[in-house]
């Protein structure tokens, strides 16, 4: 076999860069023309475009003073070369100046140098704002951004592009557009038109996408760069498969090639890299894209990223048995961080409980090539290697039940406290209702009390309204966004009302539109019925829930909220975080207000609400920890609830879209109680059909046999307690067996044998004997749980209670003798 070439991989740009420069090549921003014809005018032309109003008219001193500056700029741009005012300004320092401001004592040393009339910083920045507005001048996008004007947007509506803006104004609304947030986003639009040129519709996709990136390098704030986009879109400026806004382009790569997907583990191995490529290209097929990432991930990270990193320079996938051996108990754990009070973070190994899945993987991925080596020799046929995993190693059935086990668990800890937590999230929401309705009311800088708290309300961050701030500091100076936290509240409440009443997924319930609530006529009695359409999803299956009354008044309040002022739901692009692509326009039921626009709840958003619910409720776990709920918790909730208030199973199944019976009944908990009843009638059933000739009195025969096997029981430290008839199924492994019950006069006897298993341990520990050591620990353990159980029968005996039962000796009525 040709052993491939080791060779170094340079590293590749991350994830998110790829995506971002991808786009700016879909989407280039305008060029910067050499000339253009106001930069071409002469300075007696350009001055004469700034007419100075009559004597004491308003803004006459404002004028004269940008005329004043405007001629000082130009007479110190004609002592540097250049054909036009751009020429010129580019071949002058002030473009290189960093801060933004030092252009100013460039002018006035010259002024005072030339004997020139010395101009003021006030009258020079004017002066700018003028020559930027007329066109005459486009500096960048960095020197716009770092010099700060307020009034470039004024200037630019007025004398740029007045149509341009009032669409603007009409697409943003009054409220918005006379915001903060809506003064920060036309700064935005006149900073492009300063640099780009042109008016409101000549803006491109690019133009905005390269603001972006110049904000990011002067470490600006971003809060209006999605508003300012979003008013571009809606005025339909971008074509239909431009990025629907621009708050998280920086973290929505999108879907991502095979080479892509494994290129974010910086592989070394380059033939290696190339493999996983190419298998990965094989199989995407047949996969949607969120098995394929699943797939690069394992492939790629869990597997030959943590091999490179432990056992640098391996270049091949025939491993080491000791190299698969130590990989193998590295996959059993992973390192997990949590961040404490006082901020700082530990690291602490937990077991996998992917562990069997991702060996079935890897396994997959050594059996597919030995399968397509047969097929294509000379692409496959030199990664045609043995399997370091084996086929016991990835055995199933183990790992389903410990699955089953622990969901069931979760769901019995989870259903007792379910109307706790209703009832808090309730709670919750109508007192952040209360008050927000308070500080609404209140004037600004005012105080007021709601609930038996007082607040003293903040002056207004808008620029309109001075009353229309919902910031107010409480009691203990703590200053809160009184909005944010009723809009939180409230997602919460919906959240768990909607998941408790439908049992859908996450991801169906944050897709979920004004379009999927439907009704249904029944032909019988003619009553309405409504219905709740879910999307395909997970298993690309539709379905229609019926609606309940509570259920009901849970998507009317949100369909209330929803509405803007005329009454319909905003259309909003979500991004679907499985696939990682965007969905088209919708109604969507679950969409909030962030920043001037309206944008889908997120998945963390919701999860984030759960957190700050359950710790107002101050529940526990069995460990002492609060309790968490995932979202798919109520699933598993609904499927119980369902099941034991009388649906059938299979219409369960139907419900909750499973396309397997068994998936609906592992979500179902069997409680204690129940399955007690159900044996209890189960018994009486069976004794009522079975035969009465089965409950005869046993002959002197049977009786001899039956007395004969306990007697054959015994053993040196206890007694076997398996049933009557039946063979040892443990192969006479007695102190690892479950079945041996220890006698308290053996306990020495297993002192001896633990001591004597310790030592032999750290003799095998000492000699390397890994599979010797592995079974001693088995013994061991075996030995410790009789030692423990022994010690529980005696603290338990020191409370028996004697009730004067009889023995089995007393009720006995034959006995045998043994015969030597």
């Amino acid at each position: 076999m040709t052993v491939p070439r080791v060779a170094i991989a340079v590293p590749r740009p991350t994830t998110a860069q790829a995506a971002h420069g991808e786009r700016r090549e879909k989407y280039p921003a305008r060029s910067h023309p050499e000339t253009w014809p106001a930069t071409e005018r002469s300075r007696d032309q350009v001055l004469a475009l700034i007419r100075v109003p009559p004597t004491h008219a308003e803004g006459h001193h404002t004028w004269g003073a940008r005329k004043r500056g405007a001629e000082a700029i130009l007479r110190w741009l004609e002592t540097f070369p250049g054909a036009s005012w751009q020429d010129r300004w580019l071949a002058c320092p002030a473009p290189g100046q960093q801060d933004g401001s030092g252009w100013h004592d460039e002018i006035i040393e010259w002024s005072r140098t030339g004997m020139h009339r010395v101009s003021r910083k006030t009258e020079l920045s004017a002066g700018m704002l003028t020559l930027i507005t007329l066109d005459v001048i486009r500096p960048s996008l960095d020197w716009l951004i770092i010099r700060r004007s307020r009034r470039i947007r004024e200037m630019m509506a007025e004398f740029r592009d007045p149509k341009g803006y009032a669409d603007l104004a009409e697409v943003a609304g009054p409220d918005v557009w006379t915001s903060r947030i809506g003064y920060d986003a036309r700064g935005a639009i006149a900073r492009i038109l300063a640099a780009k040129g042109g008016t409101v519709r000549d803006i491109t996709v690019g133009d905005c996408l390269e603001f972006r990136d110049a904000q990011k390098r002067s470490q600006s704030s971003a809060r209006s760069t999605s508003l300012f986009y979003s008013w571009l879109r809606d005025l339909g400026l971008f074509p239909p498969d431009a990025p629907p806004n621009l708050r998280h382009i920086s973290v929505r790569a999108g879907q991502l090639s095979p080479a892509q997907l494994i290129d974010r583990y910086q592989i070394q191995n380059e033939p290696v890299r190339d493999l996983l490529v190419s298998y990965l290209a094989e199989r995407q097929v047949s996969l949607d894209y969120t098995s394929l990432d699943d797939l690069s991930r394992c492939l790629g990270l869990n597997f030959w990223a943590d091999l490179e990193k432990h056992h640098p320079g391996i270049d091949s996938l025939h491993l080491a048995p000791e190299t698969a051996a130590a990989w193998k108990q590295r996959l059993r754990t992973k390192v997990d961080r949590r961040r404490l009070p006082d901020g700082t973070v530990i690291e602490y190994e937990s077991p996998r409980l992917s562990f069997v899945p991702l060996l079935t993987t890897v396994r997959a991925f050594y059996l597919d090539i030995a399968q397509w080596a047969a097929d294509d020799p000379s692409r496959w046929g030199q990664w045609a290697v043995p399997c370091p995993i084996r086929e016991a190693e990835v055995n199933h059935k183990k790992y389903n039940r410990q699955q089953k086990a622990r969901s069931r668990e979760r769901t019995r800890e989870r259903m007792p406290v379910l109307p706790l937590l209703i009832r808090t999230a309730n709670q919750r929401a109508e007192e952040a209702k209360a008050r927000l309705e308070a500080v609404r009311e209140a004037p600004a800088g005012g105080s007021f009390t709601v609930l038996g708290e007082t607040f003293t309300k903040s002056t207004s961050s808008r620029w309109a309204d001075p009353n229309s701030t919902t910031i107010a500091y409480d009691a203990t100076g703590r200053r809160r966004h009184l909005d944010s936290e009723e809009g939180r509240a409230f997602w919460s409440w919906a959240a768990v009302e909607f998941l408790r009443h439908s049992g859908v997924r996450i991801e169906e319930m944050l897709e979920s539109s004004h379009h999927s609530i439907t009704q249904y006529k029944l032909p019988t009695t003619g009553e309405i019925v409504p219905l709740l359409q879910i999307a395909p999803s997970k298993t690309d299956e539709e379905r229609v829930l019926l609606v309940s009354p509570e259920f009901a008044d849970v998507l009317s309040a949100i369909v209330c909220r929803v509405r803007d002022h005329s009454g319909a739901i905003p259309l909003v692009s979500a991004y679907d975080q499985q696939e990682k692509v965007w969905n088209p326009p919708m109604p969507l039921l679950f969409q909030s207000t962030v920043g001037g626009e309206n944008l889908p709840v997120s998945a963390a958003t919701i999860r984030r609400s759960l957190n700050d619910l359950l710790k107002d409720t101050g529940l526990t776990d069995s460990t002492g920890k609060p309790l968490r709920y995932q979202p798919h918790d109520f699933r598993r909730l609904f499927v119980t609830d369902a099941i034991m208030s009388g649906l059938p199973p299979h219409i369960a199944q139907v419900v909750c879209g499973h396309q397997n019976l068994n998936t609906t009944m592992g979500y179902f908990a069997i409680y204690p109680a129940e399955a007690i009843e159900a044996h209890h009638a189960f018994i009486a059933r069976r004794r009522a059909l079975r035969p009465s000739e089965e409950y005869r009195t046993p002959t002197s025969e049977e009786w001899d046999a039956f007395l004969a096997h306990f007697e054959k029981r015994k053993l040196s430290v206890g007694t076997c307690a398996r049933a009557f008839g039946t063979d040892c199924i443990h192969e006479h492994a007695c102190l690892r067996c479950p079945m041996l019950r220890p006698e308290h006069a053996q306990r020495p006897r297993l002192v001896e044998i633990r001591d004597n298993l310790l030592d032999r341990i750290v003799e095998a520990e000492r000699e390397g004997w890994l599979g010797e050591l592995e079974k001693l620990h088995n013994r061991l353990a075996g030995a410790e749980n009789k030692l423990a159980q022994l010690d529980e029968e005696v603290a338990r005996q020191a409370n028996v209670v004697d009730l004067g039962m009889p023995s089995f000796s007393q009720i006995a009525v034959r006995t045998t003798i043994d015969q030597p």
